[in-house]
């Protein structure tokens, strides 16, 4: 009797610690964190998406590919664990919404670096057609302040930086060139723009968190340009935003608009963002980016320089070409210069 008691006491205790672990385990599954967690979208044929004038149909093989990614809350269980899904990418909720930054506010401002991404990409694509384009860098244009950052109480959203270190600076890759000679917990001096006045203020940079051999400022930034395009030409990607798409769309007006068919059947997916004067600048969710470029079996995957080598680690056989300018990305997929674009030299 006794030992009948004692199991029935064992079993009970076993269910209750089994239902405990369970409510628990769904407690850590559905309960989203202060983090953010990066996942694998699928890529999007780029061409139903750009309009120009006489526009051909899109490939039915092949074509230009743009991929973003999926941004959602991390559950507490996805903080906790994060290595139990090797596609996914777990991000400090400080790095992404800086300031106490809404999500909704994180949303609109990727829609606007979207649209200047539109803009930037028309321009550079019809550029190297031998279009002529208005268009002049203005500066760059302060978008966050991290509040953990020598920046704070210094520069504010809106500033248009236009020199730093007593060089001028009219794109993102200018500042970029000379934050290059500076070492984390230096002070560089800026020139910016504030409500038609300029001033210069001295801020102290951080370390980079992935390299800490690199400065920062501690700020969010994106290009100011004033642009007047010779053709008419709409980009609609719907709710996606940020600026991880120029590459992919300039290349896909070249492809659209001129003479040379840039895939040739082949399934070439595209990420980077594109600075005024063609130069590609670095994104971020590479992994995820290599990942869908894998699931898609694609031929080519074109990504930034200084991406290429966590593309490789995630793509699987898929053959990644790193660029710095758009130029080398239209040379790493036709195998010839822009140059060549605008003769339709590449059909010969």
């Amino acid at each position: 009797m006794e030992k009948r008691r004692k199991l029935m006491s064992w079993k009970r205790g076993t269910i209750v610690a089994l239902v405990a672990l369970g409510v628990a385990f769904a407690v850590l599954r559905l309960t989203p964190s202060d983090d953010f967690v990066f996942l694998p979208n699928k890529a999007r044929l780029v061409a139903p998406l750009v309009i120009v004038p006489d526009e051909q149909e899109p490939p039915e093989e092949g074509g230009i590919y743009m991929v973003d990614i999926l941004v959602k809350r991390a559950t507490l269980f996805e903080r906790l664990f994060p290595g139990l899904n090797d596609e996914a990418t777990v991000i400090d909720g400080d790095r992404l919404n800086p300031e106490g930054l809404s999500d909704e506010q994180r949303d609109q401002r990727s829609t606007v670096q979207m649209v200047t991404s539109q803009e930037i990409s028309a321009a550079v694509g019809l550029r190297a057609l031998g279009y002529d384009v208005e268009a002049e860098a203005s500066g760059v244009q302060v978008d966050l302040v991290r509040p953990d950052s020598g920046a704070r109480g210094i520069l504010q959203p809106g500033d248009l930086i236009v020199g730093a270190e007593g060089q001028d600076v009219a794109t993102t890759a200018d500042l970029a060139a000379v934050l290059e000679a500076v070492r984390p917990g230096d002070e560089v001096t800026l020139e910016i723009e504030r409500a038609d006045s300029r001033e210069e203020v001295t801020i102290e940079t951080v370390a980079d968190e992935d390299d800490d051999q690199r400065a920062l400022i501690g700020i969010r930034i994106q290009q100011a340009a004033s642009i007047s395009l010779p053709v008419d030409i709409e980009i609609d990607t719907g709710n996606v935003g940020g600026p991880s798409a120029g590459l992919a769309f300039a290349l896909d007006i070249v492809d659209e608009l001129g003479e040379t068919d840039l895939d040739s059947g082949r399934t070439i997916i595209v990420t980077g963002e594109l600075a005024l004067d063609g130069t590609v600048l670095p994104i971020g969710g590479v992994k995820q980016k290599a990942v869908s470029a894998r699931d898609l079996d694609a031929d080519v995957f074109i990504v930034p320089a200084d991406n290429a080598d966590v593309a490789r680690a995630n793509s699987g056989d898929v053959d990644v070409i790193g660029v710095e300018t758009f130029d080398e990305a239209i040379e790493a997929i036709t195998g010839a210069p822009v140059s060549a674009l605008a003769l339709g030299a590449l059909d010969e």
